[in-house]
């Protein structure tokens, strides 16, 4: 295993606290023996107080704010396809992407999170889309799940000047959800682009919105860990799908199965596995 990785930081939200306890959850995989941290306590929220419910009348007619029209976002996948044709490099297509009508996209997102760590990289990682902490600082992966992944990266001796990392869907989606299939479709030929541009030798597919983005499977406990085959033009990159760190944060138990999932990721990197 490496020193610990420089991660990078700019998101005020992360604590100390958090990054200690992402990092002893994953080094409980190496056998370290570290303290336990005992978890805050949660905050108290006050009570609210519910709003009025209004029935509309039966003529009203209820139309989501901001919400584009199947013509509009079929407008926007042609416009999206032809712009990322047109990007010749990484700086091309960011500079495309960041001026680009994504609709509830962009408009509720505060920038692009187009990418951090090293272009031209063997390995990138495509997760899901930004979070709050990732929105505020403009670069992916940056928050408690961040922290973990690096920690992650790093015990297969991976630090960032290493990976290159970026999303599905480059702004955050409203409310912290995840991306709508209609938004994966619109970023679609972005994040083919990104991945032409990119020419990774492998690419590690981060958590299930990744894997079906990318491959025809559903599914990520029963997909993760299995190496797929990603066309593209007539190259053939192979991908392994696993856990989120964000998932494996939620569900402990699960990080035996995430490191089988790495050392395989570090087996194929090292050449002990054909590609």
């Amino acid at each position: 295993m490496q020193d610990r990785p420089n991660i990078s930081s700019g998101a005020s939200d992360i604590t100390l606290e958090t990054a200690l306890e992402a990092a002893l959850s994953w080094w409980d995989i190496v056998g370290v023996d570290t303290p336990a941290i005992s978890p805050a306590k949660p905050r108290r929220s006050a009570a609210k107080t519910p709003a009025a419910k209004i029935k509309p009348s039966k003529t009203q007619s209820i139309t989501p704010q901001n919400t584009p029209t199947s013509t509009d976002n079929n407008e926007r996948i042609k416009a999206a396809q032809s712009l990322a044709t047109s990007a010749k490099d990484l700086a091309a297509l960011q500079k495309i992407m960041a001026a680009f009508d994504a609709g509830t996209l962009s408009d509720n997102a505060s920038q692009l999170v187009f990418s951090r760590g090293t272009p031209g990289s063997r390995l990138m990682i495509i997760g899901e889309a930004p979070g709050r902490e990732e929105d505020n600082a403009g670069k992916p992966f940056i928050g408690p799940a961040g922290v973990l992944l690096d920690h992650m990266l790093a015990a297969i001796g991976l630090t960032e000047a290493d990976v290159y990392i970026t999303n599905i869907v480059n702004w955050r989606p409203p409310g912290n959800r995840k991306p709508s299939p209609e938004e994966i479709e619109l970023c679609r030929p972005f994040f083919m682009r990104h991945i032409e541009l990119a020419a990774p030798d492998i690419l590690l597919l981060v958590g299930g919105v990744s894997m079906a983005a990318l491959t025809p499977l559903t599914g990520i406990m029963k997909n993760r860990g299995q190496w797929q085959d990603i066309s593209l033009n007539s190259q053939i990159i192979p991908a392994l799908p696993i856990y989120h760190p964000a998932f494996l944060l939620r569900r402990p138990e699960l990080k035996k199965e995430a490191w089988r999932d790495l050392l395989a990721l570090h087996a194929r990197l090292s050449g002990d596995i054909a590609p």
